[in-house]
């Protein structure tokens, strides 16, 4: 009896991790379609991205606001996730925290859009802003931390002004074919940089 009931304990452990494995597939397939075709893609387009029915994404998400947040929130844990990973692997701090920054804005492409698709539930997005903040901001804060004190960046750079400013760097991009933000962005990070010269630095 009890070796049959750990095994009925296993498989529906089993079972779980295989829906959970199952929603991340279709949620990245989701945030796939919504960059390169907007979050008014057909349901059609992100089933047959993650290989499902429809049917499977409808019984997980019943309206389109219900995929669009849950795709917001799972890029939100990516993007928090990888920050500890990439100060862990990089190069150095500040290497850690531009890698990041190039996942942020991919994050701000996926999520373009999203404010029009819960324009009927405001109260939802007003949460997902605030779940927003409350998972990024320790993370740019831990990695602009360390790029202080690693003596690459100058002190002082508060974490919500620069994903502020990085966030509006990216308006206005799907208009204007020419306009490329993280050129900008990448003259931004430049900026935050210690200069060599001690004497340029004291005077900057």
């Amino acid at each position: 009896m009890p070796t049959a009931g750990k095994s009925k304990g296993a498989s529906a452990h089993s079972r779980r991790a295989d829906a959970v494995r199952n929603q991340q597939t279709l949620l990245d397939a989701a945030a796939e379609v919504f960059v390169t075709s907007g979050i008014d893609a057909p349901i059609r387009e992100i089933a047959a991205r993650a290989g499902v029915g429809m049917g499977t994404i409808y019984r997980h998400f019943p309206t389109r606001a219900d995929l669009v947040t849950a795709v917001y929130r799972h890029q939100i844990e990516a993007c928090a996730e990888a920050g500890p990973n990439l100060l862990a692997d990089a190069a150095s701090p500040f290497d850690a925290l531009r890698q990041w920054i190039d996942l942020f804005v991919d994050f701000l492409v996926t999520k373009h859009g999203l404010a029009d698709a819960l324009q009927s539930d405001n109260d939802r997005f007003a949460a997902l802003h605030t779940h927003f903040l409350d998972r990024l901001l320790p993370v740019c804060a831990h990695l602009l931390d360390a790029a202080v004190e690693a003596g690459e960046i100058r002190p002082g750079i508060q974490p919500y002004e620069l994903m502020r400013g990085i966030g509006n760097l990216c308006i206005g991009r799907d208009g204007d074919p020419r306009y490329d933000p993280r050129r900008l962005i990448t003259v931004l990070l430049q900026g935050l940089q210690r200069s060599q010269s001690p004497d340029a630095d004291a005077t900057g």
